[in-house]
């Protein structure tokens, strides 16, 4: 099974967030917002969504306000 093209953006979202190493909470939202548009997650989103809050939790990118 291929990657939809929901994850795709959702994917560019937060390569784009995080190439400073910094997430401001904009930018956080704007990407829940994407990740939930359809009202499911699915399997590739859910992964994308669980590297980028264990990057936040390991401090390899700073959510920032």
């Amino acid at each position: 099974m291929g990657i939809s093209e929901r994850a795709a953006r959702l994917r560019k979202l937060i390569d784009a967030a995080i190439d400073d190493h910094k997430l401001t909470r904009a930018e956080y939202e704007e990407i829940l917002a994407e990740a939930s548009r359809d009202s499911h997650i699915d399997a590739h989103e859910q992964a994308l969504l669980n590297q980028l809050q264990e990057m936040i939790e390991n401090k390899s990118i700073r959510l920032v306000p």
